[in-house]
């Protein structure tokens, strides 16, 4: 857990950030994960050298050669440890003019966060700036892993509380719901077709460390771990650039973060790759049938990205694999042909496991259009009994703009540090979720009046269109109505009509 001071630390840099120039929220976001990717490399050198030193061999992994670049500039100035103590001209000439070049070849190290460091560019020129930001920078203290990664988490939320790039943020508390909602397994291969900061993934990895730390003294485990297990695909460098530090700063070596236009690119070659989708994509609305990729076409004949989203996920998942995405409520309810046979799909040639309804206000304030949380699993057989409905009406955090905490910090998200009290979960359900999906087995007997419920397939079947709102099975419990007498209705009415026709009369003096 972060600690005040760092924080104060983080904001004072983004601060500096702003004063000097660099207002928009993404490219600030942009350079000091350069920054912090040019200290990890120092970290990693120095790493070797100690090894070297303790062990007496030549060190197996040199990041920074002996010599000098095609400047004439020694390899030993581009580290940070050495360049950190230079007065702020020579810093800035040796950053922009060494240690950026350097880094826009170290994709052929093979690695995918070296790849998205290609083309790398500085993006200020004041070197007043450069020096306070690495001054701070080297003062956050990035040594333990749980600090690097809520650090950089911190940095991220940045991002979001500008008021720019929000969309590429899904709230932490939400994805740590789905996680703990599909339960991870150290085997899994996990995907996000579109990553943004790698949240999800992120997420997934610490999910592991907590339950299954064994996993990781495993050397085959363990090396599934830092480069097998991890996939997520997004078409903006940028973001590309962002997910991948934030992968490796969660302790994370070798994620497979790479470029990819999910909806337009055919997927033969990973169809059936992996075992766990996790995503919140973005539903931009209709695409080109020519942009289009022609094997989801096949799945799902339409131009909504909503649709298509869902067709790539069944693509993706091997059968037996298991999603948790969050989708518009217009798939749920939707009329057209192809919304139909979406949801026939899942529930018919697949398992459709959950139904979950988010508040509108849950990604306020980027947007506040109405969502769910679909749960299935891909079968290809069908397999569907009964689908579990939960009516989700509060996540810890106020439903407007502010979204301002509505309980201490120790009582909000899915596994909060301390147990709520009965009359919280009407401010936080997502506890509630939590122990109500991993007993699902009684949730048979709960009514359809209750917050959550079991619908059985048959019951789809019948609305025709496998209609999937949780409005259209929820029950509303009907109280007694104390009925006034005719007589003092009556009565009640002659005093509104001559409050009315007063007024009607008032109103013609005024007028004539």
């Amino acid at each position: 857990m972060l600690t005040g001071e760092i924080r104060n630390q983080i904001d004072s840099i983004w601060n500096d950030f702003w004063a000097g120039g660099v207002a928009n929220p993404l490219s600030v976001m942009e350079q000091m994960t350069y920054l912090l990717f040019i200290k990890r490399l120092d970290d990693l050198h120095t790493l070797e050298e100690r090894k070297s030193q303790t062990l007496k061999t030549p060190m197996e992994r040199r990041i920074f050669p002996e010599g000098q670049d095609e400047k004439g500039r020694p390899y030993e100035d581009l580290r940070w440890s050495r360049f950190k103590n230079f007065e702020p001209r020579e810093m800035m000439d040796v950053v922009d003019e060494h240690v950026f070049p350097f880094l826009r070849t170290l994709g052929a190290e093979g690695s995918s966060y070296g790849h998205h460091m290609r083309d790398a560019r500085l993006g200020f020129s004041n070197p007043a700036l450069l020096a306070k930001v690495v001054e701070k920078l080297d003062k956050i203290p990035m040594e333990d892993r749980d600090t690097k990664g809520d650090a950089y988490e911190y940095m991220l939320s940045r991002i979001a509380s500008a008021g720019q790039n929000g969309q590429f943020r899904t709230p932490r508390h939400i994805i740590q719901l789905m996680v703990e909602l599909t339960e991870p397994q150290p085997t899994d291969v996990i995907c996000d077709p579109a990553s943004g900061t790698c949240g999800f993934l992120v997420a997934a990895g610490e999910y592991l460390r907590d339950h299954h730390p064994q996993a990781l003294r495993d050397p085959a485990l363990r090396d599934h771990f830092h480069s097998d297990m991890f996939h997520g695909f997004d078409f903006d460098t940028t973001m590309l650039r962002i997910g991948s530090m934030n992968m490796i700063l969660h302790g994370v070596e070798n994620s497979n973060i790479t470029y990819r236009d999910s909806l337009a690119e055919d997927h033969s070659e990973d169809a059936g790759a992996y075992s766990l989708v996790l995503a919140n994509p973005p539903f931009a609305g209709s695409l080109d049938n020519e942009s289009t990729a022609k094997d989801l076409q096949k799945i799902v004949k339409t131009k909504k990205t909503e649709l298509l989203f869902i067709a790539l996920f069944l693509r993706l998942l091997k059968t037996g694999g298991r999603a948790a995405v969050v989708v518009p409520d217009g798939v749920l309810f939707g009329s057209s042909g192809a919304h139909k046979d979406i949801r026939r799909m899942l529930v018919e040639d697949h398992k459709l496991d959950a139904v979950i309804k988010l508040p509108s206000g849950v990604f306020r304030p980027y947007a506040g259009v109405s969502t769910a949380i679909l749960l299935f699993t891909k079968t290809g057989v069908g397999g569907t009994e009964n689908v579990w409905f939960y009516d989700m009406t509060a996540d810890g955090l106020s439903l407007d703009d502010k979204r301002a905490n509505l309980l201490p910090p120790e009582k909000l998200g899915a596994v909060p540090a301390e147990p709520l009290a009965e009359e919280e979960h009407a401010k936080n359900n997502l506890p509630d979720i939590v122990a109500r999906w991993k007993n699902r087995e009684g949730e048979a007997d709960r009514p359809r009046t209750a917050q959550s419920f079991m619908v059985p397939v048959e019951d789809i079947r019948e609305t025709g269109s496998w209609d999937l709102s949780l409005n259209r099975y929820k029950e509303v419990e009907h109280k007694k109505v104390q009925h006034a007498a005719p007589a003092d209705i009556i009565a009640e009415l002659r005093a509104i009509e001559t409050e009315i026709v007063d007024g009607l009369d008032r109103l013609e003096e005024m007028l004539g």
